[in-house]
């Protein structure tokens, strides 16, 4: 007698569940976009880092004349000066990773010293009758404001924690170097104080109307400073 033989019963499938149509759109797009970054950052395709280029473009509207002034000095010097700026900000209580920042900026820039005619009077020149001789007393020279020169400052590192990183994203003008600018300034202004700069432009003054005097026909010309 033979023994029938049960064929294997095949577990019980459930429904099968396909991707959403939405969901194989997006995973193709993500896709796309890949390869594309991938081309990019590689250069495996020729002509793709042309296509997806940058380009800038000047929009800006003509420069308007506010005002205009006359100026009467004569600027006798400049020196130039270089600073190194490590500005930190912390925060009590707070690890530097959380919050604070730490920059390390160059910053260069130019202050002239200046002497201002404007400021002789007519009793500060004295003339000989037989306009051989010449005396003129003049102001002091003076410093003007520190300017820096943006192509040759900029910012070596800057640290931020992650909170300052986080207000970089909600800010206008993220990552601004606006307090480094003005403290390197400050320094730029208060090392051409300690310079020779204000005794340079004034001996130079003096060598220019020494020179502008004599050629007028004076044979001797003094130059004074102070009030």
């Amino acid at each position: 007698m033979t023994t029938p033989v049960k064929k294997p019963t095949r577990p019980v499938e459930g429904p099968v569940r396909r991707m959403p149509g939405w969901a194989k759109a997006l995973t193709a797009l993500v896709l796309v976009l890949v390869v594309l970054f991938a081309g990019l950052r590689l250069s495996v395709v020729p002509g793709l880092k042309d296509l997806f280029g940058s380009e800038t473009q000047d929009r800006s509207g003509p420069a308007l004349l506010k005002s205009v002034q006359d100026i009467s000095r004569y600027d006798a010097a400049s020196g130039n000066f270089q600073v190194v700026v490590d500005l930190e900000k912390d925060t009590r209580f707070l690890p530097d990773a959380i919050r604070g920042t730490r920059t390390l900026y160059v910053g260069a820039g130019t202050v002239d010293a200046f002497v201002d005619l404007g400021k002789v009077g007519e009793d500060d020149v004295r003339v000989n009758g037989e306009r051989t001789s010449a005396t003129l007393r003049l102001p002091h020279a003076a410093l003007g404001k520190p300017a820096l020169d943006p192509d040759r400052s900029y910012a070596v590192s800057k640290q931020r924690g992650l909170l300052d990183r986080l207000g970089d994203l909600f800010s206008d003008n993220p990552n601004g170097e606006q307090a480094v600018q003005k403290l390197a300034a400050r320094h730029i202004g208060e090392a051409a104080k300690d310079s020779e700069l204000k005794a340079r432009a004034e001996s130079n003054t003096t060598a220019m109307l020494r020179g502008l005097l004599t050629s007028l026909g004076f044979e001797e010309v003094r130059v004074t400073y102070g009030t």
